[in-house]
């Protein structure tokens, strides 16, 4: 029960944070194909040190690693950073769960 609970937990924090970023700046920087994080730009082997950095900083790095590279399968595409910068990716970013909530970290 405490996993789940924690689990949702994270998934709601997630869901705050990409509410909270996607308010405050809805612009891509003008060099995201320079470092390889656009849409579609990365390869499959690319995705697994992309989503080690992504989730570097959670105490949740297993789910995280799962759905990070689940994502960066579909999508071909990893958000710069540790948390937010989704506008960047798409795919990534409007990638939901059945409950609606981001199916991506």
């Amino acid at each position: 029960m405490d996993r789940k609970l924690t689990f949702l937990l994270f998934l709601l924090l997630i869901a705050t944070l990409v509410t909270h970023n996607q308010a405050s700046s809805s612009k891509t920087p003008a060099s995201q194909h320079q470092y390889g994080i656009s849409e579609r730009s990365l390869r499959l082997q690319d995705c697994a040190p992309r989503c080690s950095n992504r989730c570097s900083k959670t105490s949740f790095k297993k789910p995280c690693m799962f759905f990070c590279q689940k994502c960066c399968a579909k999508c071909l595409c990893v958000p710069p950073g540790t948390y937010g910068n989704k506008q960047v990716c798409p795919c990534y970013n409007n990638w939901k769960t059945k409950r609606g909530g981001p199916k991506c970290p």
